[in-house]
């Protein structure tokens, strides 16, 4: 009994000290597995920034010099049988540089999808144009040798743009890639002149006064200084130009797409691009893609 006891009693002193020695640091595991988790992101609310990059603009001139020649034309024979005012032709080219603006919209999270609207303001400020000239001379059905000349410069300058579009993306955590399409408004300026000479001499008295023993009064026009007796050496008036400089307001379509992060729940960083497309406006074509960064505050 004395033994049984003894050993009863061993047992349950040394219990708290034997566990109190063990070491359950592996079991615990480290602290760092217990870090609170990263806090997810919200993609709802209103949000504000700015953006800035590179837009090329493609430039065209469908229809910028023949409605001012045409005009300049009217009622003269190099318009009626020499079609005079679809001499010039306008060639497309290309401008780019910086671009940067504003933006601000909001967003609506529905589980993984995000869907909203936002608008935006660009600057641009960048101008391209085209010139053309040409000349051409026949005798028309009044005998005279007609000659029309023609100088065609065509300029159109992007001012600024603005777009309102809709976004629907889908969030990745911390990641929004998104897609976004609307209209675009925005303010250019086009400078088209043509600068006409259209001077003539009657061929057939011209003619006739190189065998004729008394030479008849050679009728022209458009001349600062005719001589009777060689035409073909004579000084045309300098050219007349016509044309206006006008400001207009274009509208189109804006589409684009791109990928944007969240820093923090507040603090966003965007990567994009944009595209887009005016309608025609005074004979002018103008289409934009732009590639730009941008940084927002959402609250």
């Amino acid at each position: 009994m004395r033994f049984a006891t003894l050993a009863l009693l061993t047992s349950v002193l040394a219990t708290p000290v034997l566990a109190a020695d063990l070491d359950y640091g592996v079991l615990r595991g480290s602290d760092d597995d217990y870090l609170p988790p990263a806090p997810v992101v919200d993609w709802s609310g209103f949000y504000v920034g700015g953006h800035g990059g590179y837009s090329s603009a493609a430039l065209g001139f469908t229809n910028a010099f023949q409605p001012i020649a045409a005009h300049a034309l009217r009622n003269t024979v190099a318009e009626a049988e020499m079609n005079a005012s679809q001499y010039l032709a306008a060639r497309a080219t290309h401008s780019g540089g910086a671009s940067y603006g504003v933006f601000a919209g909001v967003n609506y999270q529905f589980d993984g999808v995000v869907a909203g609207i936002e608008v935006d303001y660009t600057y641009f400020g960048r101008s391209g144009s085209t010139f053309d000239q040409i000349a051409r001379s026949m005798i028309t059905k009044d005998g005279f040798l007609t000659t029309v000349a023609l100088t065609g410069e065509a300029t159109t300058k992007i001012e600024d743009y603005g777009t309102i579009r809709g976004r629907l993306g889908y969030a990745f955590g911390n990641f929004l890639p998104f897609f976004t399409g609307g209209v675009a408004l925005g303010r250019a300026t086009v400078n088209d002149t043509v600068t006409v000479q259209n001077y003539a001499y009657n061929n057939a008295t011209y003619t006739a006064n190189q065998t004729a023993a008394t030479k008849s009064y050679i009728d022209n026009y458009g001349y600062s200084r005719f001589y009777q007796d060689f035409p073909p050496g004579s000084i045309p008036d300098a050219g007349v130009s016509y044309g206006p400089r006008k400001k207009v307001t274009v509208a189109g379509l804006a589409v684009g797409g791109g990928l944007e992060y969240a820093i923090t729940p507040n603090f966003l960083l965007r990567g994009e691009y944009q595209y887009v497309l005016f309608n025609d406006f005074q004979g002018h074509k103008a289409e934009l893609n732009t590639v730009r960064g941008g940084a927002a505050i959402k609250f």
